[in-house]
């Protein structure tokens, strides 16, 4: 019987947590459910890919990345500190070229037309639910805090896990964001932070909106959602951000997969592609693709430029926190593809003739 109440109270508390903990996330309103039925992604209950993407992960497979884990990986953080470039609000603003800045893993900066936008903005120490728990940034500081930056004209979100859908900085950027653009089912989790409903647009697969001039089109990837036991709730994108001449393709995450081809030949050549890099496992290469793969996809863009991410800040996974740029750029020289390695914070120049090479990480 004592166990029967134990299991009780326990599942009482987990249905608590879930319910009503902040950084889960919340429910779609009435309207998006309408929306996310008639999706042509959303299938059975479930939003999908455009191609079968098997994530079976048995038992030994869990035990053995947990050993791993527990052994830990060589070189797995960085053992000093990390060369930081400081942020600059006001020669960011008046600069009048258009700019991207990395500040870490998929957290990224532009400026395009003198239009500002954040994409999948984490500016919190942990990439967790919780405050104090889960992988931690390696560095102790940022390029800058929210309250530093301009005013965002957008803030770009590709999906809801917690890595590029943060609570905690959502909460301190709200103030200053005219508007969030985001795939379906996400509105929930932002409603219930304290974002109007009107300053929300979702977009499926191929929707398209403008801000400002710019053309922000929700484009395919190859992945997976999912926030407080909702997993296929919500939709997950990479992005095309377009303006006159200037294009820029955002991957978000995703396994390697035909939607590149198609997003290439629909909307590239691009002038610049953010192109996720680290984080994988070859239990995952259906939804985190290889640095080679990485590489062959900017190809496949018609990518000018490529600027690995989704690496540098945290460690999700059982490689070394260099692996990703070291492959990515042996890769990119075999390719003969124009790889640009910025610092965390460092301005890149969309469009210049030259662009940062330095194997900072070394």
């Amino acid at each position: 019987m004592k166990l029967v109440i134990l299991v009780i109270i326990v599942a009482f508390v987990i249905f608590l947590i879930l319910k009503y903990y902040p950084p889960l996330g919340g429910k779609s309103s009435a309207e998006s459910q309408r929306r996310i039925q008639a999706s042509r992604q959303f299938i059975d209950g479930k939003f999908r890919n455009q191609i079968p993407t098997p994530m079976d992960y048995s038992l030994k497979d869990t035990a053995d990345a947990l050993i791993k884990t527990i052994k830990g990986t060589p070189n797995s953080r960085p053992k000093g500190s990390m060369p930081i470039d400081s942020f600059d609000s006001k020669a960011f603003t008046e600069n009048k070229a258009d700019q991207v800045i990395w500040f870490g893993h998929s957290s990224l900066l532009l400026k395009v037309n003198g239009v500002k936008l954040l994409i999948d903005p984490v500016f919190s120490e942990y990439a967790s639910p919780a405050p104090s728990f889960g992988p931690k940034r390696y560095s102790d500081k940022l390029p800058a805090e929210i309250e530093d930056l301009p005013e965002i004209d957008a803030v770009i979100i590709s999906h809801d896990h917690y890595d590029h859908l943060d609570y905690r900085s959502v909460r301190k950027l709200k103030g200053k964001v005219k508007q969030f653009i985001v795939p379906l089912g996400i509105a929930g989790h932002l409603t219930k932070w304290g974002v109007e409903p009107e300053r929300i647009k979702e977009l499926d697969w191929w929707d398209e909106d403008v801000v400002e001039g710019l053309t922000l089109i929700s484009t395919p990837a190859r992945h997976f959602s999912g926030r407080g036991g909702g997993s296929g709730s919500t939709l997950w994108s990479s992005w095309v951000i377009a303006h006159n001449q200037t294009k820029i393709y955002y991957s978000g995450d995703s396994g390697y997969g035909p939607h590149f081809k198609e997003i290439g030949a629909k909307y590239g050549p691009f002038d610049l592609t953010l192109i996720e890099t680290g984080q994988y496992d070859e239990k995952w290469a259906n939804i985190h693709m290889t640095p080679e793969e990485s590489v062959q996809v900017n190809m496949e863009l018609q990518g000018k430029l490529m600027i690995p991410i989704h690496w540098g800040a945290f460690t999700l996974a059982l490689h070394s926190w260099t692996d990703p740029i070291e492959r990515a750029k042996r890769a990119a020289q075999q390719q003969n593809i124009v790889l640009a390695t910025p610092k965390i914070g460092e301005a890149v120049t969309i469009g210049a003739t030259e662009y940062p090479s330095v194997a900072w990480w070394e």
